[in-house]
């Protein structure tokens, strides 16, 4: 009998099996996929040679879960530069948004009642006839949208406050990239499995966990084989939108007794994030030599973002700084509603429109170039059922209510349980796992905060 079943290899399944497992504890990974990783999933595109992540891509700052790691392993680290460019009414400019965008997104704070950003722009940003202020209120609406992938009319202001305060801390304005993906990270994270002895059992799905003081028991389902495992402890990892799918959906994990009304009340009030992304691989960097600034001569070759105001696709990126012929579309929110469950074909000939409508060209031209197409649509997939969490309209003390253990005997972590104002992000995760382990190994509750002044300090000793 294993100390310790961690259900869920993603990334916060994997820290904290690997800290438990090297204070000597016997750890079991059960993993419904064919695979580790959770939502971190890289291919390798066979003509560039490089990373196509269907999932998480970029690291977001300088988060020391994932970057001390890397650094050890002396991982090529790229930061993302380039141009911002924007379609508006139909004309590419240089993007020049950020500013604006900054100062309504820093009138929020955490006095008084919780409210919508929705709400908070109607109150404090009350729709305008002058053009640069309704410009810098639809800016902040899909900033949040995009980003956060949140529905702006749900989406908690005192969780925005604490997200943005989070990201200032660790510089999460700027973005980089491992040369291999996210698989440089996983790469770290298999070794680490063989030197502490943690087991990973994959296409192993989890359908109950009985539970009492002491002893688990978990159920699941290896191809047509039926698997009772007995545990001491069990971590549950599993995304937020697997932890509410109902009786009828698959993937759904039932708690024997039920989980307390306080963590049926956090599961509740956060929120699964949608977002669909489409990765168009094209046989030449076709919008190089565009040149919408025709005054100034200045042509999209170092683009990296692309902003518009399409329904389907409102966000774009490239592969900058590596110049390739790459281009990956960002439907985040209601727009993710709109492509989910759709099949493959579809989302690329919208993607396709809605790209062509924003770079003034035709979407026949584009489809004579494109050689190759990816996609996941993890809204569909049931061992994800969503892309990452936020917090909604009184969801503060949330993650914590969902991250607290019981009894001594079930553990969570997930970055829908990180209190550090890291949710929807992979270095949340690892830390949600790393605060997980550690009180497993003590026996007892970590400590956090649910007030929305002030954040819940990393445990930053783990990742020396």
């Amino acid at each position: 009998m294993p100390d310790l079943i961690v259900v869920g290899a993603g990334a916060a399944g994997l820290s904290a099996a690997i800290k438990v497992a090297r204070s000597g504890f016997s750890v079991q990974i059960i993993e419904a996929r064919n695979r580790i990783g959770g939502r971190m999933f890289t291919l390798r595109d066979p003509v560039w040679q490089v990373p196509i992540e269907l999932g998480a891509e970029f690291i977001h700052g300088l988060p020391p879960e994932i970057c001390r790691p890397l650094q050890r392993q002396r991982s090529d680290i790229a930061e993302v530069v380039g141009e911002s460019w924007c379609s508006t009414k139909g004309r590419l400019s240089r993007c020049d948004f950020s500013s604006s965008v900054k100062s309504i997104l820093e009138k929020m704070n955490c006095r008084g009642n919780d409210e919508s950003f929705l709400s908070f722009l109607d109150r404090r940003f009350p729709n305008s006839t002058a053009s640069k202020k309704q410009e810098a209120r639809r800016r902040a609406l899909a900033y949040v949208t995009g980003f956060d992938a949140a529905d702006p009319g749900r989406v908690s202001v005192h969780w925005l406050v604490r997200s943005i305060r989070a990201e200032k801390q660790i510089d999460g304005d700027r973005a980089f990239r491992s040369k291999n993906g996210y698989d440089d990270l996983l790469d770290i994270f298999r070794q680490e499995l063989i030197e502490s002895k943690a087991r990973v059992q994959t296409e192993t799905v989890v359908e109950s966990i009985a539970w009492s003081r002491g002893r688990a028991v978990v159920t699941a389902q290896q191809a047509s084989k039926s698997l009772r495992l007995v545990a001491k402890r069990v971590l549950v990892t599993l995304p937020l939108g697997v932890l509410q799918a109902s009786s009828r959906e698959t993937g759904l994990v039932r708690f024997m007794p039920s989980l307390p009304r306080k963590k049926l009340e956090a599961l509740k009030i956060l929120q699964m994030g949608k977002a669909i992304r489409v990765t168009l691989r094209f046989r030449n960097r076709f919008w190089e030599t565009m040149c919408p600034d025709q005054k100034n001569n200045k042509t999209l070759s170092h683009m990296n973002y692309l902003f518009t105001q399409d329904d389907w696709f409102p966000t774009w990126w490239t592969r900058m700084p590596d110049k390739l012929p790459i281009l990956t579309g960002w439907a985040p929110a209601r727009s993710a509603e709109r492509l989910s469950g759709k099949s493959q074909p579809f989302v690329v000939r919208q993607a396709l429109r809605s790209l062509a409508s924003a770079l003034k060209t035709k979407p026949s031209r584009l489809e004579s170039l494109l050689d190759d197409t990816y996609f996941h649509d993890w809204q569909n997939d049931p061992f994800s059922r969503g892309a990452y969490s936020y917090g909604a309209v009184g969801s503060d003390g949330a993650q914590r209510a969902l991250g607290t253990s019981l009894e001594n005997t079930l553990f969570f972590a997930g970055e829908a349980t990180d209190t550090t104002g890291h949710n929807g992000t992979v270095h949340g995760a690892i830390a949600s796992g790393h605060r997980a382990a550690s009180q497993i190994l003590r026996g007892r509750s970590g400590r956090s905060t649910t007030d929305c002044g002030r954040l819940a300090e990393p445990n930053h000793e783990t990742f020396a």
